[in-house]
């Protein structure tokens, strides 16, 4: 049985008119994680090129892997994530405060995963429902007193939530934006469920940032649609929406928070601040297949630079590991061909240690394992919080190793 489809047109506009720009190398799952008892079965690499419309400019993977595999089982919860719990306290203040919602109004979150942020708006006077298809996740929210609907968001099941339990004031999707191959139904029902004065308010990955923060890795089986605000308008516009806002956001190496309400009777008026960022869309040429290009030319030079440093290394008996064991570290590893040049990776999350890397099935361990194995090199893969983890491990340094840090500039620490 395929566990992935190749749509052959484009996810918002409908267009085949496509160019792949950004021919990322296949990998596995990126959070799929395996016991040891698990090696045995084979796990299936999937394709991770990503396309430029050429009608509306919707940068998108255009091979979607069965959502079911995706998200029933998934075992990511908001409450873990450092810091995120009380980004969305302030989030929750500060859209209630700017939009006026009224006390005892419905709010709606598409992938409510955990309901931290539905709590937050609760805590506020605020009606909640999540809808989340992570059947333990959701039933672990409805345990914590958050409502949750334990299903994909649909026309459908927005037509079900009006009918119960009316309009909502409010609707979130925070980092699930980007996840549906069929959003155009999703967008369909956000439209259906929202109040005429109402507001749908996201948080998704914004490409201005993914290039010029160098997160191409944030490029993975979960996200399918990567956004901008050109793209994005005009396809809101074609289902009775619009935006009328936008803030910058520094999660997820770069993201964006979206305002949009009905077109034909939405009220509040567009913000400068979305004129000017879509005029710096356009001025870049967001929507256009040439900054992509440039871009992945870039990326393969870093990639040389990496391999002949580490081959370098390998040729001279020096044995390599990684530190990173993360979704989007698993798309660097793959990207960079170095499955067969790590002897393991280091992660400091404890439910990672023990397990192996998905389809490489590369041995994760603890941070402990830097001072047992003692490798001469260590790439790191979440390369972002590279400042963090060297200044960790300054006893790893002190005694000889070095910290290779890949992007967005190749170093060699010390």
């Amino acid at each position: 049985m395929k566990n992935y489809k190749h749509r052959s047109d484009c996810r918002l506009c409908r267009s085949t008119q496509l160019e792949l720009v950004l021919p990322i190398r296949p990998s596995a799952i990126g959070d799929a994680f395996v016991s040891k008892e698990q090696l045995s079965k084979p796990q299936e690499l999937f394709p991770l090129d990503t396309y430029i419309c050429l009608d509306c400019g919707h940068l998108q993977n255009l091979d979607v892997v069965d959502p079911e595999i995706l998200f029933r089982n998934y075992t990511y919860r908001t409450s873990v994530s450092l810091g995120l719990v009380e980004h969305f306290k302030k989030y929750a203040q500060s859209v209630v405060e700017e939009l006026r919602i009224p006390l005892g109004s419905l709010v709606v979150e598409i992938g409510s995963n955990d309901g931290s942020l539905l709590k937050a708006y609760k805590a506020l006077g605020m009606k909640v429902l999540g809808v989340d298809p992570a059947k333990t996740i959701a039933e672990t929210a409805r345990s914590e007193g958050v409502p949750t609907l334990p299903e994909f968001f649909t026309s459908s099941i927005a037509r079900n939530i009006s009918e119960e339990q009316g309009l909502a004031k409010l609707i979130c999707a925070n980092n699930v934006f980007a996840h549906a191959d069929n959003i155009t139904d999703i967008v369909s029902g956000i439209r259906s469920l929202l109040a005429p004065d109402g507001a749908f308010v996201f948080e998704v990955s914004y490409v201005p940032d993914i290039i010029d923060n160098f997160v191409f890795d944030t490029i993975y089986h979960e996200h399918v649609s990567h956004h901008a605000l050109i793209p994005l308008e005009r396809f809101l516009k074609s289902l009775d929406m619009t935006l009328f806002h936008v803030e910058r956001v520094a999660t997820k190496g770069g993201s964006i928070r979206g305002f949009a309400q009905p077109l034909s009777s939405g009220k509040r008026p567009r913000t400068k601040n979305l004129s000017q960022m879509m005029a710096e869309e356009n001025y870049r040429g967001i929507d256009q297949p040439q900054i992509y290009r440039d871009f992945y030319k870039v990326i393969q030079e870093r990639k040389h630079m990496v391999l002949n440093y580490l081959d370098e290394a390998v040729a001279q008996n020096k044995t390599i590991a990684a530190y990173g064991a993360s979704t989007t570290a698993t798309t660097l590893l793959y990207h960079f061909e170095l499955e067969k040049r790590l002897k393991f990776i280091i992660d400091d999350n404890p439910l990672k240690d023990g397990m192996f890397s998905p389809g490489a099935h590369i041995p994760v361990h603890a941070s402990p394992a830097l001072y047992t194995y003692k490798p001469d090199i260590v790439i790191i893969l979440a390369w972002q919080y590279a400042d963090a983890i060297i200044s960790k491990h300054e006893r790893f340094t002190q005694a000889g190793g070095k910290f290779m840090i890949p992007l967005p500039d190749m170093k060699i620490l010390p």
